[in-house]
């Protein structure tokens, strides 16, 4: 089990990651409709019961959208979207019960009995890792490569819109 993470401690990079995920005033925030979307459109394109759109903040996961749980953030130890942000590209459980980095994790062991688990890094313009577009499921998955591509364009999808946002922040700020 991961006990730290070693991106995501007080450095000045974190501190920064943080400033930008801040900065587009997503977090605490009532879900919008365009997140649902995404998380809606990633569950059925890969055809899994869960998903879910991402913000990593220091100590927890803000979900700006969840589609299949009725959740709006999780602690982020020992954190799936926390280690997915660690990475540039797609990050996979294809069986958590099997994965070491998974096997200890509570929505493994607890009651959702999360064993798959697939996620693309929501990254901005200036290139920092916010958060997730997620898939899970209950049971283990050994998922397409066109689905995992997909993953990875609503990503883009999200980074776009949280430029958006950032524009309309900014405008209304003069």
């Amino acid at each position: 089990m991961v006990d730290t993470y070693e991106y995501l401690d007080s450095t000045p990079a974190e501190q920064a990651r943080l400033a930008a995920v801040r900065r587009y005033q997503l977090v605490d925030r009532p879900a919008e409709a365009a997140y649902d979307r995404i998380a809606y459109i990633a569950a059925t394109i890969v055809d899994t019961p869960i998903a879910s759109v991402t913000m990593v903040e220091e100590d927890r996961v803000w979900l700006a959208a969840c589609y299949g749980l009725a959740v709006r953030e999780i602690g982020i130890e020992p954190g799936l979207c926390a280690s997915a942000i660690g990475q540039d590209g797609i990050y996979v459980v294809r069986n958590a019960a099997k994965d070491p980095r998974t096997v200890e994790h509570p929505l493994v062991t607890g009651e959702l009995k999360l064993r798959f688990y697939a996620a693309a890094p929501i990254r901005t313009r200036d290139g920092f890792r916010l958060g997730t577009v997620n898939v899970i499921d209950r049971k283990p998955r050994d998922p397409e490569q066109k689905h995992l591509r997909s993953l990875e364009y609503l990503a883009e999808i999200v980074a776009d819109e949280l430029e958006l946002r950032l524009m309309a922040i900014r405008g209304s700020l003069r």
